[in-house]
């Protein structure tokens, strides 16, 4: 595969549906460009990652309106970018660094509180 494919951004999202995600489906949760496509998100995480993937879903997010208030004067209004969502499924058995660093974290807590 080329070069070109480890330069992509995938930028995993942390949040306790994707480890849910992550944990029963073995599908995991990345923030991606928007310029991207499936394919495009595939290679990338086969190249970056070393695994192999089944299937990937793609969800293109819209910003929010934000608005900041200012005392005696009108409110600014701007918005927050739009950003895509990358849904990877990957092979049975195989993981990503990523979310298993996150799971050794809450296994000695576990273990702490069985001792008390």
């Amino acid at each position: 595969m080329s070069d070109i494919y480890k330069t992509i951004a995938l930028k995993p999202l942390l949040s306790e549906k994707a480890f849910n995600f992550a944990e029963k489906s073995n599908r995991y949760v990345f923030i991606v460009p928007l310029e991207t496509n499936r394919t495009t998100v595939a290679h990338a995480v086969e190249s970056q990652f070393g695994v192999t993937v089944e299937k990937v879903n793609m969800i293109r997010v819209k910003g929010k309106k934000k608005r900041t208030p200012r005392r005696g004067r009108q409110a600014i209004v701007g918005r927050n970018s739009d950003f895509k969502k990358a849904y990877v499924s990957i092979a049975e058995g195989q993981t990503l660094p990523i979310f298993a660093v996150e799971e050794e974290k809450k296994k000695p807590e576990v273990k702490a509180k069985g001792k008390k």
